[in-house]
């Protein structure tokens, strides 16, 4: 029994280990196996983006929508930067009194919301496009014109992050939906 416990020692101790061309092979299949896991999670990076960027929107459109309504009076929510044409620069909801589109000293800003992300792309296209790019309600909770708030406007705020893309309708009647043009190509090319 002695010799026999003696025996499995000396076996454990001589046992051999992983050579280095072992340990290398390793490495090069693990490297491989990260490095095609890599566009994957791009992919995953830029869809959460995505539906990060695209909930800050909606609950912007929703504020602009239900104070509208609490007020009695006309909201906007215009792009931040001075030409009022760069949505992914951020955006500002305002009372606009004067009906300048742009929010002046003296008017009260509800809501201000910084850059997004970077690669992330917000462009629109409403159906009184020439000017400054906004969005604005009526009392009535209605999509309307800045200058006029029983004049309709809709229209179609695109956002988008890498290959992935989300399209926000607003339609006449100031409701709001999102659909992939991707996975619902019928339902996003409908008119609102």
């Amino acid at each position: 029994m002695l010799a026999l416990k003696a025996g499995c020692r000396q076996r454990g101790r001589n046992r051999p280990g992983h050579t280095l061309i072992e340990m290398m092979v390793a490495l090069v299949v693990a490297g491989v196996l990260a490095g095609s896991a890599v566009p994957s999670l791009q992919g995953m990076l830029q869809k959460q983006q995505l539906r990060a960027a695209l909930n800050d929107v909606l609950g912007a459109i929703a504020l602009t929508r239900s104070l509208a309504i609490a007020r009695g009076g006309v909201v906007l929510m215009v792009p931040s930067d001075p030409a009022g044409a760069a949505w992914a620069q951020g955006w500002t909801v305002f009372a606009d009194r004067n009906a300048n589109r742009r929010p002046d000293p003296g008017e009260e800003r509800i809501a201000i919301q910084q850059p997004l992300g970077d690669g992330i792309r917000l462009a629109s296209r409403f159906t009184s496009g020439t000017g400054a790019q906004y969005l604005a309600y009526n009392a009535a909770g209605r999509s309307c014109q800045a200058g006029n708030s029983q004049a309709a406007r809709w229209g179609t705020l695109t956002l988008e992050a890498g290959e992935h893309r989300r399209l926000i309708k607003i339609n006449m009647l100031g409701r709001v939906r999102v659909c992939d043009p991707i996975a619902q190509p019928d339902i996003c090319t409908s008119a609102d």
